[in-house]
């Protein structure tokens, strides 16, 4: 397969991107096609849709051609107990593809590169290359009767926690960016293994360096520069 588009987002590295698609609804990124797919005719009807799904490549994660396991080691169960690898999200396949659900904000029809598609909640690398996309169904793709094995019951022992931004922190970024920041470094990005209250971990955003600690249930923006 060969990609077809990459995706923008404030996401530099592997650190802090959110562990789900739409767990940072404010989170915004753009798809830009490669030029043989620009084609507008290609987006025809898209417009009538509010959510698309995305299939594409873990880019970051590429291991040697037939090297797979059939275990992985969730970084939300602490990295140290194995499940099954088709049990999880995790980028370490035997296909490393990806796929998520993400909001269409908008389409921007005239640019420079061809039709842009706006999206929120992506849980993608800037970067990344995007395989395909499909409109998401609500009709059939929505099953609100389904469970969610480990992944759900993890996730209901675990309260968000408190952001603690000092205001002249703010100024370096849009309210936007601030908002998707926030829901970001709520959702802790730390693996779950480490909880030393002394260390100061470092994320890359929107072509800054946050620099924060967390105490307890409080996490502590100390620098962004």
């Amino acid at each position: 397969m060969n990609p077809i588009a990459h995706i923008h987002t404030d996401f530099t590295t592997k650190f802090g991107v959110p562990r789900q698609s739409g767990l940072s609804p404010n989170s915004l990124g753009y798809i830009e096609f490669l030029p043989e797919y620009r084609n507008v005719d290609a987006f025809r009807g898209l417009e009538g849709y509010s959510h698309i799904w995305l299939l594409w490549d873990f880019s970051e994660a590429h291991r040697p051609e037939g090297e797979w396991s059939p275990t992985v080691r969730p970084p939300r169960l602490g990295g140290n107990v194995r499940m099954g690898v088709w049990a999880t999200r995790s980028p370490f396949r035997p296909n490393p593809i990806g796929l998520s659900s993400v909001k269409l904000e908008r389409i921007e029809w005239q640019s420079p590169h061809g039709p842009l598609l706006w999206v929120s909640g992506a849980d993608l690398m800037n970067g990344t290359p995007i395989f395909d996309i499909k409109p998401y169904l609500p009709f059939t793709d929505s099953h609100p009767e389904a469970t969610g094995g480990f992944a759900e019951q993890m996730n209901n022992q675990i309260d968000p926690l408190e952001v603690q931004m000092p205001g002249e922190l703010k100024v370096k970024l849009t309210p936007v960016q601030i908002d998707a920041l926030r829901e970001v470094l709520a959702q802790d990005p730390r693996p779950h293994y480490q909880n030393d209250a002394s260390r100061i971990y470092t994320m890359e955003y929107a072509g800054f360096e946050v620099r924060f600690l967390v105490v307890d249930k409080l996490l502590k923006v100390l620098e962004i520069s």
